[in-house]
């Protein structure tokens, strides 16, 4: 490749890849998904590394996993001696520009090492903190109160993270908003005579809780043809405690099947979008000429429950698929080959470092992890037999714990039960295979699930005689996986 290809991440928060269209929700409208995954890569067996936000990020953001460097809680961030794929895609010659969440590094941290611009919801600016390209859009909520239909009137909301539906326009000044636009406007003025290729990293808040939406969006989801949810988890043997703790005290049993559906309606509308807000990029690069020269990136940082199991939101150490299976969607610049559709080799987010060091020539200077996608983008071909999936902590391990919440918090139910010492919050770690999703939990009882045969997870298959050879090559397999990534050596090698 002659020159470097621009490239463009445009992320999600708590996206479920069954959410899409594409990908089998027939209650779905995301367009701009289906239309990138006809002209790209759609990877339906895409997982996160580890099932919350910062964890997820450090890793898709280095190429580790969240082991390695202790990345393994909410608020352990990363340190100047971390690497990160933006500091090095800055050193390779890109203008990078770092639009919307952060969740990876100390908000104190100067950040002039890692993107050259920095839009931080109000301003974008230059790595001085001088304002360069200004937004002129405020951020905040809207006066309006939010409207909640009759189905889900009754329903007692205070855990739901239930909101519902705004007027049309009334959320324009809030942060996903603010974002998209300015992305908008760097591209507008963006030089492809400037001598840079760009690396946009812009990172959106939804479809993360709370459930809400404005107008097109909320009414667009056809509620008919929302999927059904998986089993209340108290009807199932052999899950995680930490799901039974925050179903019981979510308090979500009364709820009826009708009013999951409009929740779970809801966050697809939301999802819808999000949709919209990629292809107003994605316009915007083909309008200004920019499409061929592009790489794009789209995906989450993980999932969201959404009512599945009788439970909404996330938790840090379950590996169902609602959690851990996200959309990505890779588009390469012009002149690289690609296998167009939906992808079923296995991949994970840890393999976008990688990838974007091939596609773009960029050396990140040290060793990956992950593995690039290239091959199984051009030609479908397998990179890995098996993805892997981490989390919780070690009994006694007070600084793996997120912050107290008083029951006044939605975030109650979770982190009350991450800090009791019983198995609930305890370490475990996923290994999903072409057919099976083996979990080794240190403190409770391991799961073996057959993902052809039982694609929602309910039947934990760990103790069935008939599946003792594939537990016992899964955890061949798992101990390949820690001796491989336990540890690293630094590339730079200390003076004497």
């Amino acid at each position: 490749m002659a020159e470097k290809p621009n490239i463009l991440w445009f992320v999600a928060d708590q996206m479920r890849a069954d959410s899409l269209a594409h990908l089998g929700n027939p209650a779905s409208v995301t367009p701009n998904l289906d239309r990138l995954a006809e002209e790209g890569a759609s990877f339906a067996h895409a997982y996160c590394q580890n099932p919350v936000c910062s964890p997820s990020r450090c890793s898709f953001l280095t190429g580790l996993y969240p082991h390695a460097r202790g990345h393994r809680t909410m608020h352990y961030l990363m340190r100047p001696s971390d690497y990160n794929l933006l500091k090095s895609m800055k050193q390779a010659g890109y203008e990078v520009v770092w639009i919307g969440r952060n969740d990876v590094l100390p908000s104190t941290y100067d950040k002039s090492e890692y993107c050259d611009l920095y839009f931080d919801g109000t301003d974008l600016v230059d790595k001085h903190g001088v304002a360069g390209l200004r937004s002129p859009f405020g951020q905040g909520m809207p006066d309006v109160k939010p409207f909640v239909p009759d189905t889900i009137a009754g329903a007692d909301p205070r855990y739901s993270f239930y909101m519902g539906g705004f007027p049309e326009h009334s959320l324009d000044r809030t942060f996903d908003w603010m974002c998209v636009r300015a992305a908008l406007r760097y591209l507008g003025e963006y030089r492809k005579d400037s001598g840079k290729p760009f690396f946009v990293y812009c990172t959106l808040m939804f479809p993360h809780p709370p459930y809400m939406v404005e107008e097109p969006w909320f009414s667009l989801i056809d509620r008919a043809s929302v999927p059904p949810r998986r089993p209340d988890v108290e009807t199932l043997s052999g899950k995680a405690s930490m799901l039974q703790k925050i179903r019981e005290r979510q308090g979500l049993g009364g709820w009826t099947e009708d009013q999951y559906r409009e929740l779970r309606a809801t966050y697809l509308g939301m999802v819808a979008r999000f949709d919209h807000q990629l292809g107003l990029v994605l316009d915007e690069l083909r309008e200004r000429g920019l499409w061929d020269d592009t790489a794009i990136f789209c995906f989450s940082d993980h999932g969201d429950l959404t009512g599945d199991y009788g439970i909404t939101e996330k938790c840090q150490n379950s590996f169902e698929d609602p959690l851990t299976n996200v959309p990505l969607l890779i588009k390469p610049q012009a002149g690289v080959s690609v296998k167009t559709g939906v992808h079923e080799e296995l991949a994970g987010l840890i393999d976008l470092p990688a990838t974007v060091a091939d596609l773009s020539g960029a050396d990140l200077g040290y060793m990956q992890a992950g593995v690039s996608l290239v091959d199984a983008l051009s030609h479908g071909k397998a990179v890995r037999d098996a993805v892997f999936c981490e989390g919780g902590r070690l009994h006694g391990e007070i600084s793996a714990m997120e912050p107290a919440h008083g029951p006044e918090s939605p975030y109650w139910p979770r982190i009350s039960a991450q800090h009791e010492e019983g198995p609930a919050h305890t370490k475990a770690c996923m290994m999903r295979t072409e057919r099976y999703k083996y979990v080794m939990r240190l403190y409770e009882e391991d799961q073996l699930y057959d993902m052809e045969e039982d694609p929602m997870e309910t039947r934990n298959l760990i103790a069935d005689p008939a599946h003792a050879k594939t537990v016992r090559a899964m955890r061949e397999r798992m101990l390949s996986f820690y001796m491989e990534t336990a540890d690293f050596v630094h590339p730079v090698m200390d003076k004497r």
